[in-house]
């Protein structure tokens, strides 16, 4: 028997990996994964692009480069992000393959075994994931509709040793779609000041916003360096082109850069060259508007449906931006088991349950269902047929 370490343990299957794999299949009418609209990427733009760098006077779009990230990307990210109240420079910034990475390596940065995360509950999967092979602790903080629950974190803070690392979601936060407020935002920072604690602010929706007013960003209101703010390319440009960032402190993004460097020496050049191209070429913001009335259309059809065909006893979020709504069941309702044995057979629909979400004490009667990836028609389609089958299921 091959004698894995210790952290091995902690590496097990992710439910969304096994329902992205189902996705595949055309019969199959899939609101499991937060996928974007394919139909939005700019296909135009990014042929030009790649046409221009694959010729023999770019060959240096396929050869290494700086490992913390191409220069002129990293200048446009930072260009970007002071745009958005976090004033840096491309030296603050470094490349990562899309968001995921960054949580990865600040885990391994941060997380000894047994050190505490504080995590929203329900929090990201994907953070779930990344964050497990560093054999952490969890404490989750009740959420509302103002996020995160900061009169709960403060009590968890008092009463628990070795807090290292809060990890939050602060935009449209996946899996419920909602947003931490601003006087949220303010006191976490101030408990994480407190505490001594660093705080992990994940945006990868934070550009997505339909309606309301924009919330300056837990990192802009950083003034000692403990926020680690990551951003990903994935929901405004492509998710193939597997392109995010992090912003740091200079002490910490060091480390970041060292262990990126251990762990892959460096994102795809070419693909950073096409975005950089990108940004210096085309107006990123003229597009990710573009995208909006789309996925505010989804949003809304996917809710009015919802409302239309599910039985009473269920409730659901609205979010005000990103690709989820977070619906919660009777607690009667495994969603896993009446996933497995009705909904997939009986109606080819699939959702991810939410007992993943949940890094302590999961609950077995919630779902995130995304909107933004699947034609309309099936969307409808899909939520109908599901909504009956509730209905046999709960009647």
């Amino acid at each position: 028997m091959t004698d894995f370490a210790r952290r091995a343990q902690r590496i097990q299957p992710s439910a969304i990996r096994e329902f992205l794999s189902l996705a595949g299949d055309p019969a199959i009418t899939s609101f499991a994964g937060g996928y974007p609209d394919p139909t939005l990427f700019p296909m135009g733009e990014l042929h030009k692009i790649y046409d221009d760098l694959l010729t023999p006077d770019n060959a240096s779009a396929l050869q290494y480069t700086a490992s913390d990230g191409l220069p002129e990307l990293r200048a446009h990210v930072a260009a970007r992000l002071t745009a958005d109240g976090m004033p840096c420079t491309a030296d603050d910034v470094l490349i990562t393959q899309g968001g995921q990475q960054g949580l990865d390596l600040t885990a391994k940065l941060f997380i000894d075994a047994g050190d505490v995360i504080v995590t929203e509950r329900p929090t990201f999967l994907g953070a779930l994931i990344a964050f497990n092979p560093c054999e952490p602790a969890y404490l989750s903080v009740p959420m509302d509709e103002e996020g995160m629950d900061t009169d709960a974190l403060e009590q968890v803070l008092r009463t628990t040793e070795r807090v290292k690392l809060i990890y939050t979601v602060p935009d449209f936060q996946n899996p419920t779609g909602r947003t931490l407020s601003l006087a949220r935002r303010r006191r976490l920072v101030e408990l994480a000041e407190q505490f001594d604690i660093v705080i992990l602010e994940d945006t990868p929706y934070r550009e997505l916003r339909y309606e309301g007013e924009r919330v300056p960003s837990i990192k802009s209101l950083d003034t000692t360096g403990r926020v680690i703010h990551l951003g990903s390319f994935s929901k405004i440009l492509a998710p193939g082109l597997r392109l995010g960032w992090a912003l740091a402190a200079p002490e910490v993004l060091e480390k970041l850069s060292l262990l990126k460097l251990a762990a892959d020496t460096q994102n795809g050049t070419l693909n950073m060259r096409a975005a950089a191209a990108y940004l210096g070429g085309f107006d990123i913001e003229g597009h990710i508007a573009s995208m909006l009335p789309t996925y505010r259309a989804k949003r809304d059809l996917m809710l009015t449906t919802i409302a239309e065909h599910f039985p009473a006893g269920i409730s659901w979020t609205r979010a005000h931006g990103g690709l989820f709504t977070w619906v919660t069941f009777p607690k009667r309702l495994d969603v896993a088991a009446f996933q497995r044995d009705v909904l997939i057979p009986r109606s080819g629909v699939i959702v991810v349950p939410g007992a993943p979400f949940f890094a302590e004490r999961p609950e077995a009667h919630h779902a995130r269902m995304s909107f933004s990836g699947i034609p309309d028609d099936r969307l409808v389609a899909g939520v109908r047929a599901m909504g009956g089958l509730l209905t046999e299921a709960l009647a």
